[in-house]
């Protein structure tokens, strides 16, 4: 039986890269990224590696009603996911809130995400198997260390772009310790991991990710960064209930990041935020 795998920010990056390795190894891949044209040519990439034409919704995680729309599709078009790859994400100059009042970098890479995962939810338990659980796979960074998150009010207006990014991923790994205490026992397997600093279009607002793309060495290749998401995503060995990784391999997180008190304050908090 294929297995239906759900990809966000799947139009480049990461996402991409990781969308076409799994269609290659025979994965019914659903795509999500919210550029027409980027997702429509990650469309004929996918469809070349897996020889299947795969399902693409367009949606921005900016606007939660996308968010929505996008989870009444996938659930109207597929009656499980096996994976759900929560990988959207940006680093932006905007300070703007959202239409949604929310921080534009916490939503996206975090609210947005969550609202998806809670939505899926029947379809990941419908997939879910003893021998072969559900896995959620969320992408999440070492500026963990740096992030500056209030638990109870994840989306209040954050002052600097990378404050806002590291409280988003510091958001992603304290979701997965929390999904993980609350869905391991219905078959469903959360995971997390950091890439790693990959080439792509990610941060290019940024002057300092710019600058350190000069230096040798230092990046990886999209298709490296998406490696650990595959791993995550297929092997038997990967399937540890609210782990954290970099290179296939345990990796540390701050103590915000994996307090369990923190984590349950964040959930109620940011059900509250998407309104679930």
């Amino acid at each position: 039986m294929r297995r239906t795998v759900v990809v966000t920010g799947a139009s480049s990056g990461i996402g991409l890269a990781g969308a076409v390795a799994l269609a290659r190894a025979g994965d019914d891949v659903v795509l999500l990224g919210r550029d027409p044209r980027r997702l429509a040519d990650a469309v004929s990439r996918v469809r070349e590696a897996g020889g299947r034409t795969p399902a693409s919704y367009r949606a921005d995680f900016a606007v939660l009603d996308e968010v929505r729309a996008a989870g009444a599709a996938i659930t109207a078009g597929h009656e499980r996911v096996d994976v759900l790859a929560n990988n959207a994400g940006l680093l932006t100059s905007v300070r703007r809130p959202t239409a949604d009042g929310h921080d534009p970098t916490v939503q996206v890479n975090h609210l947005g995400g969550f609202l998806l995962t809670h939505l899926l939810l029947d379809r990941l338990r419908a997939a879910a198997r003893p021998a072969a659980p559900a896995r959620i796979v969320t992408t999440s960074s070492l500026a963990e260390a740096w992030g500056t998150l209030d638990p109870d009010r994840p989306g209040r207006r954050q002052f600097s772009r990378w404050l806002a990014y590291g409280a988003s991923k510091q958001a992603n790994i304290l979701m997965t310790v929390e999904a993980a205490r609350r869905w391991t026992g219905l078959g469903i397997v959360a995971t997390c991991f950091f890439p790693g600093l990959v080439r792509s279009g990610f941060g290019r607002q940024s002057p300092s990710f710019t600058v350190a793309r000069l230096a040798p060495g230092l990046f990886r290749s999209s298709e490296q960064g998406a490696d650990t998401l595959v791993w995550l995503a297929t092997d038997p060995a990967a399937l540890v209930p609210g782990g954290y990784f970099a290179g296939r391999t345990p990796f540390p997180a701050t103590g915000r990041s994996t307090d369990p008190d923190r984590a349950r304050r964040l959930w109620q908090s940011s059900l509250a935020a998407v309104g679930h």
